[in-house]
């Protein structure tokens, strides 16, 4: 397997910028996820490391080796698309025998590459069988057994699960994920889905706008974000955000909006003295909030009051879409919260855990 370099990495087409002036370093044996939204870069950064998009500008490095000029057949890495890519008139076993066939292996290895493959991937019975008779879930078992006998140095997923029904995705990421482990390879994957990110990758990528945001472990990610855009993009539901202003009474410090004031833990005081009697935007997670007749002697300055619009139940949690004056607010609460639409009630902001962001440049304050 191999590390995966990109140096300022460039790439336009025509006057359209698609990814801006990138650096990213994969490790050998890395699981990393390029995540973001629809047209942010991230399928052009993996097509430029397969070699499918030429770069306007920087170097791309897949080991010690200058690969810009390489095509992607002589770049030993090995590509599984969202479509599968099957072809329809051969079986399964031919299918993922081909690109070794096109490279001239000896048929008794060949027969042994695929043959462990499918039994990595549980598709043994499935080997006489044609795209057409298989399942979303086999075919993408196929697209990437083909990948595997290759014995790549660096595998690429371009959005694998996308096609699949929402059941089939989660066993599809503990297979992947497993198959990781197993094959101790180097994986550069893509997508959109922000849970397959967390769940999957051992550093997530996040792009926005062709550049990168941020770049680390899932949960250092999720509890450290760079900007407003990582705070946004990483969790489900999505940061509350709350244009504010910070004020200073005695000695504390507060966020004020026009319904509710919030008293801010002692340990942001050094990060945001700066900004005191200016505007600035306050960000609460959904499973920052609590019911505050389950909360346990909360402080008064610490809760919101607000009306319920909607409920949803999701088994042992449930969320609560409030408003505040102006201020809509998904909380995500105990399912003992026995509250109906209509109703007023207070959540309680587990403050240590609430973010500041600077509300022109979006950076993270705290």
């Amino acid at each position: 397997m191999a590390r995966v370099i990109l140096k300022n990495v460039t790439k336009k087409f025509k006057d359209v910028l698609a990814v801006d002036n990138i650096s990213i370093d994969i490790e050998d044996k890395e699981f990393a996820v390029l995540v973001g939204p629809s047209g942010c870069g991230k399928s052009t950064t993996l097509r430029a490391i397969a070699g499918l998009e030429e770069v306007t500008s920087g170097e791309i490095y897949i080991g010690d080796r200058l690969v810009n000029d390489i095509p992607p057949k002589d770049r030993d890495i090995a590509m599984v698309f969202q479509n599968y890519a099957l072809y329809p008139h051969m079986d399964v076993y031919n299918n993922m025998a081909f690109g070794l066939k096109l490279r001239k292996f000896p048929k008794e290895e060949i027969d042994r590459r695929v043959h462990e493959a499918a039994e990595i991937l549980g598709i043994e019975k499935l080997l006489k069988r044609r795209p057409k008779e298989l399942s979303g879930g086999q075919r993408q078992r196929v697209a990437v057994g083909r990948a595997i006998v290759r014995k790549p140095k660096v595998f690429l997923f371009d959005e694998p699960l996308s096609n699949l029904d929402a059941k089939l995705r989660v066993a599809m990421r503990a297979e992947i994920s497993k198959l990781h482990n197993r094959l101790e390879a180097t994986i550069i994957y893509v997508t959109h889905d922000q849970i397959e990110a967390m769940t999957m990758a051992s550093r997530i990528f996040i792009l926005n706008e062709g550049r990168l945001q941020q770049a680390g472990p899932p949960l250092e990610v999720y509890k450290a974000p760079a900007n407003q855009f990582v705070a946004g993009f990483i969790g489900s539901p999505a940061m509350n955000f709350f244009p504010s202003t910070l004020l200073k009474k005695d000695s504390s410090y507060f966020i004020a909006t026009e319904t509710f004031q919030l008293k801010l833990p002692a340990e942001f005081y050094q990060a945001i003295s700066s900004y005191e009697g200016k505007k600035i935007t306050f960000g609460v997670r959904p499973e920052d909030f609590h019911d505050q007749e389950l909360y346990p002697h909360p402080a008064k300055e610490h809760t919101i009051k607000a009306q319920i619009e909607v409920i949803e139940p999701l088994g042992d949690e449930v969320l609560f879409y409030l408003v505040s004056g102006k201020h809509q607010i998904v909380a995500k609460l105990d399912s003992r919260t026995h509250k109906k639409v209509g109703e007023e009630m207070e959540v309680v902001v587990d403050m240590p855990k609430t973010h500041i962001f600077d509300p022109e440049s979006e950076k993270t304050l705290v």
